[in-house]
């Protein structure tokens, strides 16, 4: 029986979070595809791509309702993720001579940013438009342990080539780290259709990351060359996983950083779904895409009303490397009140030929 998708209905994401109204917003182009955001972490709620068939499916995990996305075990569902997303070594840094406390979330590490982070803010709109939407947020000093007034724009467009461009700029008002990206999860058979690892991947890297016990990388890069991280050629997700490894099993799965070479020129990475057709390339000015694999989704009913269970949908976080600001021969995170942050994020949709 085919699943019939549909964008959320927009009252149901009309609420208040902390003295601020949440909204939904959609996207069109002239090729069918839309797109759903909310203001509640400037984040993608669905993506409606045709499948090989012609018929429009949701491949990106969410909720039909705004309150879901607050009561969710997985809070980072589609969100901007910010002020730094992935993993800080023992939930603090050191910067120009100053130490700064984040929150522990995750054992002893500050993991995107903790409880304060971007993801659980209502953003302000700036820009409204069929094709575009602007998101707008400005952080105090000392938000979550990090320094600076730090004043973030978020743009989503939509173009007709059925690509979702995604741009970052900030400012700051002292020197901190900054490092977002977006967490979205996507299946592309649809949302709700069970695991993704029948799901093909191709990555542009070379080399990734390994991690320690803690999760955090133990600072030198890896080849991939014929190991359970070698995606240089499509791969899938499962005949990866049962290369195994000492890595997958500290993490459960994927949950690892590729290097990347930061151009826009070419795909950074290409996964696709054999049963829908449906083809997702990346395309980012990151030095790193982070791949993970839903190893912790549990128990979350999603816009189906099916359970989101363990790799039921993966992420390419577009981002610098975890840990970086106590790890210095990483590229830097540093951000000062003389530079303007500016970094893309494209997410592309079409049918695998």
């Amino acid at each position: 029986m085919m699943n019939t998708y549909t964008l959320p209905i927009p009252r149901e994401f009309l609420s208040n979070h902390k003295g601020k109204n949440t909204h939904l917003f959609v996207l069109t182009n002239k090729r069918g595809m839309q797109v759903a955001l909310t203001d509640f972490g400037a984040r993608i709620v669905s993506v409606l791509v045709p499948d090989r068939q012609g018929n429009l499916i949701d491949v990106v995990l969410g909720f039909g309702d705004i309150q879901s996305y607050m009561d969710a075990q997985e809070q980072f569902h589609g969100a901007t993720i910010g002020r730094y997303a992935n993993r800080i070594a023992n939930a603090g840094f050191e910067l120009e001579g100053h130490y700064h406390q984040l929150e522990e979330n995750n054992a002893s590490n500050c993991l995107h940013s903790g409880s304060s982070g971007f993801h659980n803010k209502v953003w302000d709109r700036r820009v409204s438009l069929n094709k575009q939407i602007d998101f707008y947020y400005e952080s105090f000093d000392g938000e979550g342990g990090f320094p600076g007034v730090l004043k973030t724009l978020v743009s989503y467009e939509l173009t007709d080539e059925n690509s979702l461009v995604i741009k970052f700029r900030a400012v700051t008002s002292k020197p901190t780290v900054f490092n977002p990206t977006n967490h979205a999860y996507f299946n592309l058979k649809g949302e709700g259709q069970g695991d993704v690892l029948d799901h093909y991947l191709k990555l542009n890297s070379e080399e990734f990351l390994p991690l320690n016990k803690q999760q955090v990388p133990q600072g030198d890069f890896k080849k991939v060359k014929e190991s359970a991280f070698d995606f240089e050629a499509f791969k899938r997700f499962d005949e990866g996983l049962k290369q195994g490894g000492e890595q997958l099993e500290l993490a459960g799965g994927y949950d690892h950083s590729f290097k990347l070479d930061g151009s826009l020129d070419r795909a950074a990475a290409v996964a696709y779904s054999e049963e829908s057709g449906v083809q997702l390339s990346l395309y980012t000015d990151m030095p790193s895409v982070h791949l993970y694999t839903g190893n912790f989704l549990a128990d979350d009913r999603g816009k189906l009303g099916r359970k989101y269970l363990k790799n039921g949908g993966f992420c390419l976080e577009a981002q610098f490397y975890p840990d970086s600001p106590n790890q210095k021969h990483f590229p830097s995170v540093k951000l000062t009140p003389e530079q303007v942050f500016q970094k893309t994020i494209i997410y592309n949709f079409g049918i695998k030929k």
